[in-house]
């Protein structure tokens, strides 16, 4: 009789490989022979609802700050209308055609939010209510194209993406990006100053269950339930320049950055897949299913 295998515990590690000028994470996950207390720990996460979302973020527009509604949809791309929306030089190919706040930081300043009808159309995403740093209104249109290419140094032109996409869209490398509140409070430790959680872009953000102690390492490789949805952790998120961009007042902490690399080795929050497409509503418990 084969004997009873308690769930392993992961451990994760991360190796960084040039591609062009982006950094890709690579993660490696082996099962750890911790202690039997850290077992024991795993097999009650394993049982147990994690957590609660506590904040949504969706951005329409890629490095557009963007809208927290009380409820999604998450698609199979991700949640609907996230980064449906970029600019892009049309001089370049693939993911290094999009144009962001790492080029043009003050694109942080604007703010994009859908119109919602009664119905949205199936064929297409609602309208865009855009809103510049001055408080000027715009739609997605050649008017907000000309005015953000003011000062830039490549030609611009504007991408929208269809709702019925089987692909990711605009977004940097998984469909959803969690944070939770634990890794939030213990990075705001660590460079000694509250952090607002807008700097990393997150589309969840999870209250976890302190008596858990749940790390982010403890979501990797586990199917999550969030809502109706599911999404499968893949992997942490490697961070850039971004994150050291105040999102009210665009000042620039370089000491961040460092923190996070001298810290976390570069990465903040998770990124996950979607396994099964669902509303997400703030409150939803989250339980690991996988």
């Amino acid at each position: 009789m084969n004997a009873k295998r308690t769930p392993a515990t992961v451990r994760v590690s991360v190796r960084l490989r040039r591609d062009g000028p982006r950094c890709r994470t690579m993660v490696h996950y082996c099962p750890s022979s911790g202690s039997s207390e850290e077992e024991e720990r795993m097999v009650a996460v394993s049982r147990s609802v994690v957590g609660v979302v506590s904040r949504l973020y969706r951005y329409p527009v890629k490095s557009f700050a963007g809208e927290s509604p009380n409820r999604v949809r998450i698609e199979r791309y991700g949640l609907y209308g996230d980064r449906s929306h970029a600019f892009v030089d049309g001089t370049k190919q693939g993911w290094e055609r999009y144009v962001t706040a790492r080029q043009l930081p003050h694109m942080l300043a604007w703010k994009a939010e859908f119109v919602f009808g009664p119905e949205p159309p199936a064929d297409e995403f609602p309208p865009l209510r855009i809103t510049s740093p001055q408080g000027e209104t715009f739609g997605w249109d050649e008017r907000l194209l000309q005015t953000v290419q003011r000062g830039a140094k490549p030609v611009l032109s504007l991408e929208r993406h269809r709702p019925d996409s089987a692909d990711l869209l605009a977004v940097d490398a998984e469909s959803v990006l969690i944070v939770t509140d634990r890794s939030l409070a213990q990075l705001e430790r660590s460079w000694g100053k509250s952090l607002d959680p807008r700097r990393f872009r997150p589309n969840l953000i999870v209250k976890t269950d302190e008596r858990l102690s749940l790390e982010d390492g403890d979501w990797i490789g586990r199917t999550a339930s969030i809502g109706e949805a599911e999404l499968l952790v893949r992997g942490p998120c490697e961070r850039c320049t971004m994150i050291t961009i105040d999102p009210d007042t665009l000042e620039r902490s370089p000491a961040l950055l460092k923190t996070v690399n001298a810290a976390y080795g570069l990465c903040f929050g998770l990124y996950a897949t979607v396994v099964k497409p669902g509303d997400v509503k703030l409150g939803d418990a989250v339980a690991f299913v996988g």
